[in-house]
């Protein structure tokens, strides 16, 4: 399985001086959960990670390889992407959005074939959507929408996720579906790197931590090494109260 190493990386964050460089390995199976404040930058680390974005110094390797010398098909084959909005450029219906995920698998004017309209149908199903195949993009919630997006990078079949706040406009189900869906995922060997804001998800589904501070300060480890209350009030400027709940910490802002 693909492995993403960010070295010695420095993101590019206009107005703001060098932060602290940023080297670790995306490991296949690990679920990775990015906290820190608005305007920290988890967005702009995120972007680097999947190459949309050039660093300011370091490098981002796939399997090895500097990401900047593969293809965009050979990155769409391993990477998969969920951003907090998506734009819609022309209309589509939930059904052809989805299938949009296995074309980095198929060469110039290949009509999609059994399997892969298969997989996308199994990756609606598994998001709830099979009842909206029909239904076109523009007339669903922004809850639905974020749903057909994470469809589309299921059927993509990445071996790392890059998720941006992928509860995003989720209510608490759905939210719990998609959090149990990337374990399922890391479970069978991929990676998961996603920005969260709900500190209480982290710690519920996360098996390590990065923290993304203000200043350019980063922080990584296990989750249980990082989830300590000291360091994330100093991450948010919040007290914060902590209970467990099933030896899960529980933080509630005082």
């Amino acid at each position: 399985m693909s492995i993403l190493e960010a070295q010695e990386l420095i993101v590019d964050i206009p107005g703001r001086a060098d932060g602290a460089p940023f080297s670790a390995k995306i490991l296949p199976g690990q679920r990775w959960g990015v906290l820190g404040p608005n305007g920290a930058g988890k967005t702009s680390l995120l972007l680097t990670l999947a190459g949309l974005k050039t660093p300011r110094s370091g490098r981002v390797l796939l399997d090895d390889v500097p990401l900047h010398r593969l293809r965009p098909r050979e990155i769409a084959r391993k990477l998969g992407i969920v951003f907090q909005e998506r734009p819609e450029s022309f209309p589509a219906t939930v059904f052809e959005s989805v299938l949009i995920g296995r074309h980095p698998y198929l060469s110039f004017w290949q009509r999609e074939g059994s399997d892969d309209v298969r997989l996308a149908e199994e990756a609606m199903h598994a998001l709830s959507l099979t009842l909206l195949k029909d239904r076109l993009l523009q007339t669903l919630s922004g809850g639905e929408r974020q749903r057909v997006a994470i469809a589309t990078a299921l059927v993509q079949q990445p071996a790392i996720w890059l998720a941006d706040e992928p509860t995003n406009h989720l209510d608490l189900h759905h939210q719990v579906a998609v959090l149990k869906l990337l374990q399922q995922q890391a479970a069978q060997g991929a990676g998961v790197f996603m920005c969260l804001h709900d500190l209480n998800l982290a710690a519920r589904w996360c098996d390590h931590i990065l923290m993304v501070y203000p200043e350019g300060e980063l922080c990584f480890g296990p989750s249980s090494v990082m989830l300590q209350p000291e360091a994330l009030e100093r991450l948010y400027n919040q007290k914060l109260t902590v209970a467990y709940v099933d030896d899960v910490p529980v933080f509630v802002p005082e």
